[in-house]
């Protein structure tokens, strides 16, 4: 008798492979919810070439350079085609003053990043006090689809200047700049950085007067997107006193926008782009004030949320922006199968030793059946024979069972068995 004492590869396939359809249909699963690689290009709307907007894109794009991410610029005339672009799926970022959105608009802000003075200069042998004192001039209110034209527009418009009694130019900072200092402009409407050449220009030159808005706590009432904001005097050139007294404007806040479907590692990247590039105070806000979720053009997105709360993901703050984002993506994927695979694991032992153990407890229904045969009274030889016949048959069956040395046990128990009901029948024989 050859008894095989080694594991039943068969019976682990048969436990197995249903296992393993298990867990890849677990795998399959649990892949619909891993977001997908973030892409290694995307686009940025900014502004004019030589503007503030444009200038602050390119520093972004050298920081997501530093991960591998190549971002386009795009130039445009403003705030407005920024969004359409956004809209239009032409474009992944933009760059968009506060107050030129729309409510119906579903686009997200990743959070305000600096304030944009109104900045209104103006021949300094003219007398303004009020916007309603320009009535009559000849003023340049940036162009068509611009954020500066559409702030310039609202402002004007609450004080009745419009295009009947006024002369306005839809001209770019630089043209604007160029007209005013030769003479054929009286007056010129920025929403920019201070910082802005145009601007920085202008304040040193003692030609020009840089407007004081008297009224800005009511303005600000009416629209909310302005914020009162003092130019402190000399702050801008200490030495030479720019300015030479304290200048109180209007300002809306530049907002770094987003279509609601970029990648959520994207957007982090960008946040800690802005984060770098306006962490520092400017000359209207304190340090750490921006980029802030106060003040935005849209709805602050979760993810700008949590990272100007706690600042950015764990892995993201200490491992390369790849390799943090693929362990982030297989959490989302390996979490749901370990809750499958350990349960799976835990049980597969029991079910295998159960598999082996069935297959030798069949054999005792056989068994039962000629024991029962041997207690109904005295048999014939010829039945009794057939007995023998039946337990030699059985020995030999279990005798080709492969089974391990931990069920060694149970196949021994069997064959005993088998051995005693055979004297048994022998003893009844010889009687």
């Amino acid at each position: 008798m050859n008894i095989k004492r080694k594991p039943s590869y068969t019976e682990l396939l048969l436990i197995i492979i249903p296992v393993i359809v298990i867990v890849y249909a677990g795998f399959w699963g649990a892949y619909q919810f891993v977001s997908p690689a973030p892409p290694k290009s995307i686009s940025i709307s900014a502004g004019n070439i030589h503007g503030t907007y444009y200038s602050y894109a390119q520093k972004y794009k050298e920081e997501l350079a530093l991960d591998g991410i190549n971002l386009s610029i795009l130039e445009s005339k403003g705030s407005r085609e920024n969004i359409k672009r956004l809209l239009n799926n032409e474009a992944d970022v933009a760059l968009v003053q506060g107050g030129t959105a729309y409510a119906d608009e579903k686009l997200l802000s990743l959070g305000s990043l600096y304030y944009e003075p109104v900045s209104i200069f103006y021949k300094k042998e003219l007398t303004l006090h009020r916007l309603n004192d320009f009535s009559g001039l000849k003023i340049s209110i940036g162009v068509d689809g611009s954020g500066t034209h559409m702030l310039a527009s609202q402002l004007f418009a609450i004080n009745h200047v419009n295009s009947q009694n006024t002369q306005f130019l839809y001209l770019t900072p630089q043209d604007s700049l160029k007209k005013l200092t030769a003479g054929e402009l009286d007056a010129v409407f920025f929403v920019s950085s201070i910082y802005s050449p145009a601007i920085q220009a202008l304040l040193q030159n003692k030609d020009f007067t840089l407007f004081n808005f008297e009224r800005a706590d009511a303005y600000s009432q009416v629209l909310p997107f302005l914020s009162k904001v003092t130019l402190h005097e000399g702050i801008v050139d200490f030495k030479n006193n720019v300015p030479e007294q304290a200048i109180t404007l209007l300002a809306p806040t530049a907002n770094l926008v987003v279509r609601d479907d970029i990648h959520k590692s994207l957007s982090i990247l960008l946040l800690q782009a802005i984060n770098k590039n306006h962490g520092n105070n400017d000359l209207f806000s304190t340090p750490g004030f921006f980029p802030s979720e106060q003040l935005t053009a849209f709805p602050v997105s979760d993810v700008a949320k949590r990272f100007l709360e706690v600042g950015p993901p764990f892995l993201i703050k200490y491992l390369p922006f790849w390799i943090a984002t693929f362990i982030d993506r297989m959490i989302v994927l390996t979490l749901p199968l370990l809750l499958l695979i350990i349960p799976l694991f835990k049980i597969l032992p029991p079910v295998y030793r159960w598999r082996i153990r069935s297959k030798v407890y069949r054999w005792y229904e056989q068994l039962q059946e000629v024991d029962d045969q041997t207690r109904v009274g005295q048999l014939s030889d010829d039945q009794y024979e057939y007995l023998t016949q039946e337990l030699d048959r059985i020995t030999d069956e279990v005798s080709k069972l492969h089974t391990p040395l931990s069920n060694a046990d149970q196949l021994y128990n069997l064959l005993v068995h088998i051995d005693l009901i055979k004297k048994i029948i022998q003893s009844k024989q010889s009687k």
